[in-house]
């Protein structure tokens, strides 16, 4: 392919990603924190793609494409003949990304902790990989990237096994990686030899995961040092905003979270209320939370993470029994079953959602029969090994589908996340 020099100046898209921040505690938050103060002046919100979850909706942006096509639908992925469960990633992928089709236009991106592009794929530029990235060898291209990343001694991704119950000890982790983000960003943008440059921040997430009733209630005992890290995250914004505000025109800024935030009033293991209805069983004690080995011949239906149901239908699944014929009846009873569900008198779903409903026409193996999407602060899980519906396991925030922050120095106001993707091709005159 020849690449044709050009005196024309590059109209550049930056990309600022902030992982799980809502837009009214951005707002709250900016009254003492400058730099979040200054992307919610004109900041609206973007719904997430159910379910709500970083791995499904960080796809939906970077492919401009729902679940029903870009074929991630939670954390896990389940080998249908074995009941194995593994972490999605980005060798699951089922269609292109826009990566692949600006380097079709030779297009350079760049991008920074990116959730969802573990392992890194070749691409027209070069790539940091994020969430869940599990190994330093595959977490960047190209090769040369590795060593330079290394040589900083690059976090990919805080100790949240520990730090759930360590506060300390999270938020050192989390100003390592913010400290990691920010040496990549003094690596990968200097030399401006780029189109699309992606830069995310996670650290919100995890800390409002184990400390959201820190953040929001000031008589918290953990309240001012979670502040205190949020200061040092507003100034890491700062030094990313400088970097934008120096940055030669054309340029344009879109800020985007993957998903909002509220606090937790409980969680909600669906594969206990399955098991509690008659509709799951299991062969023998599971291993661990994530063992769908030892769901049984007789079950007719179970839950993946966070809201997924499937129901266990002959010829889809290995041990499968449900019939076409009864598939209808039995999707109607759990619908109306878990619309239902109350806890403390309230109601816990907002919505089941059928798969057509959802996504139509898909062709993924990985697309749940029901999709649950909670009332804000009810966590969905479907753990294989508790035996309470409702219960607090370590956490204190959960993600929600609406109220996600988005902004764009231009001016767009797209509904999902999908939409957001499709107008980064637009920008660059890209047809799908």
């Amino acid at each position: 392919m020849s690449i044709l020099l050009s005196s024309e100046p590059r109209k550049r898209l930056v990309v600022l990603g902030l992982d799980g921040v809502p837009l009214n505690l951005a707002q709250r938050l900016g009254l003492s924190l400058p730099n979040i103060r200054r992307l919610t002046e004109q900041a609206t919100t973007v719904q997430a793609e159910l379910p709500e979850l970083s791995p499904v909706n960080w796809t939906a942006f970077f492919t401009g494409e729902g679940p029903e096509k870009h074929g991630i639908f939670g954390f896990s992925h389940m080998a249908p003949h074995t009941y194995q469960l593994r972490i999605s990633n980005s060798h699951d992928v089922e269609c292109p990304t826009i990566f692949d089709r600006l380097g079709e236009s030779d297009i350079v991106s760049r991008i920074i902790n990116l959730p969802g592009t573990y392992p890194v794929r070749p691409l027209r530029g070069m790539c940091i990989s994020g969430f869940v990235s599990l190994d330093l060898e595959k977490s960047a291209y190209p090769t040369f990237l590795k060593e330079k990343i290394r040589s900083i001694n690059y976090k990919l991704e805080a100790d949240t096994n520990k730090g759930r119950d360590d506060l300390d000890y999270l938020l050192a982790e989390l100003r390592t990686t913010l400290d990691s983000r920010l040496k990549a960003l003094d690596m990968l943008w200097p030399d401006l030899g780029w189109d699309l440059f992606i830069h995310v921040f996670t650290e919100t997430d995890r800390l409002f995961h184990f400390f959201m009733d820190a953040v929001l209630h000031e008589d918290h005992p953990a309240h001012f040092e979670c502040m205190r890290f949020l200061a040092d995250w507003d100034h890491a914004i700062g030094i990313f905003l400088e970097r934008y505000d120096a940055l030669p025109g054309p340029k344009r800024l879109m800020v985007l979270a993957d998903h909002g935030f509220a606090e937790l009033k409980t969680e909600v293991c669906l594969n206990t209320w399955l098991k509690q209805q008659g509709l799951l069983s299991l062969t023998d004690t599971p291993a661990d939370e994530w063992d769908a080995s030892k769901i049984s011949s007789e079950s007719k239906a179970f839950a993946l993470d966070p809201g997924r149901i499937y129901i266990h239908s002959a010829g889809r699944f290995a041990r499968g029994r449900v019939t076409k014929q009864n598939k209808i009846n039995l999707l109607d009873t759990i619908k109306q079953g878990l619309l239902q569900l109350t806890y403390n008198g309230e109601p816990v779903l907002k919505a089941v959602h059928d798969r057509d409903e959802l996504y139509p026409n898909t062709q993924s193996d990985q697309a749940p029969d029901l999709v649950c999407e909670p009332h804000p602060g009810f966590d969905l899980k479907a753990k294989f090994d508790r035996n309470d519906i409702f219960g607090l396991h370590g956490r204190t925030g959960t993600h929600t589908v609406d109220g996600a922050i988005f902004s764009d120095t231009d001016g767009s106001r797209p509904k999902l996340m999908r939409d957001i993707g499709n107008t980064i091709l637009q920008h660059f005159d890209i047809k799908k």
